[in-house]
């Protein structure tokens, strides 16, 4: 039995975790400690009821140093600034990392990066194995496409309260149509459009994001040409789909070297 460690585990994700942990979704695993800011309103609640689920005799602390270093592997869903400063520390505790947390600057991944010469970090904008079959898909269509006057459109739909734009998950799939391509994602994506943009170049990749209600997630990679037009789409319909997946790449992750992998290594996708 592997003791999981949520850090995040007051958020919508942590708590679909800590759900999905109780009912046996992936065996194997056992909640051993709950971590959120300090502020939280759940602060010293027990995690499981917290979490709309049984009791599970873990209350939600605030200082990650006082649970994880008697865990097995800790999951983090917290914000990109907590999620970069738990990375060295994890990483001195010698303890795998699972990474769910979106909207992580270039310095910050280089923060995970240097953890992960210690400890397996997986790190991935969308656990679910939709969406990281769709990540191959996706590349491999643009290889096919490559050099056929294809366009690239990326529009992704989530709820109101999304704090990041364009998603983790959407630069993904660029990352996986630039690959495919050849391109360098840097030098040709283009977030939304305004006023006189002039006529579209065809090395680029446009990002469209859309916020609103309680959409859980819609992706959708699109390849137009002329005369006709390629539709590669994922939509979630529950949060439980990553929640398993990040519980999938923990029971991964706790027999893995060091090194930075994401869930197409735990998925063999």
């Amino acid at each position: 039995m592997k003791n999981i460690v949520i850090v995040g585990a007051a958020g919508r994700m942590g708590k679909t975790i800590i759900r999905c942990l109780q009912s046996g979704a992936v065996h194997g695993l056992k909640l051993s400690g709950a971590v959120d800011l300090w502020d939280s309103p759940d602060r010293g609640r027990d995690a499981g009821l917290a979490a709309g689920g049984r009791e599970a005799g873990v209350k939600i602390a605030s200082d990650l140093a006082d649970v994880a270093p008697q865990c097995d592997v800790v999951i983090d869903f917290s914000g990109h600034q907590g999620t970069s400063g738990n990375a060295p520390r994890v990483a001195d505790w010698k303890k795998p990392l699972v990474i769910g947390t979106t909207g992580l600057t270039p310095e910050e991944k280089r923060v995970i990066e240097t953890a992960a010469a210690k400890i397996p970090i997986v790190l991935a904008p969308n656990m679910s194995m939709g969406v990281n079959l769709l990540f191959s898909l996706v590349q491999k269509a643009a290889e096919a496409l490559k050099d056929k006057g294809y366009d690239v459109e990326i529009i992704e739909r989530h709820h109101r309260r999304k704090k990041d734009s364009p998603s983790g998950t959407a630069l993904g799939l660029g990352e996986a149509a630039a690959a495919g391509f050849g391109w360098d994602l840097k030098k040709v994506a283009v977030h939304g459009r305004d006023g006189l943009v002039g006529e579209r170049p065809a090395e680029q990749i446009g990002f469209h994001a859309v916020r609103g209600g309680d959409i859980i997630g819609d992706h959708t990679v699109l390849f137009a040409a002329d005369g006709e037009c390629v539709e590669l789409s994922h939509r979630a319909t529950s949060r439980d789909t990553f929640a398993i997946g990040a519980l999938r790449a923990a029971a991964w992750a706790a027999s893995q070297k060091a090194g930075l992998y994401t869930m197409r290594d735990v998925l063999g996708v």
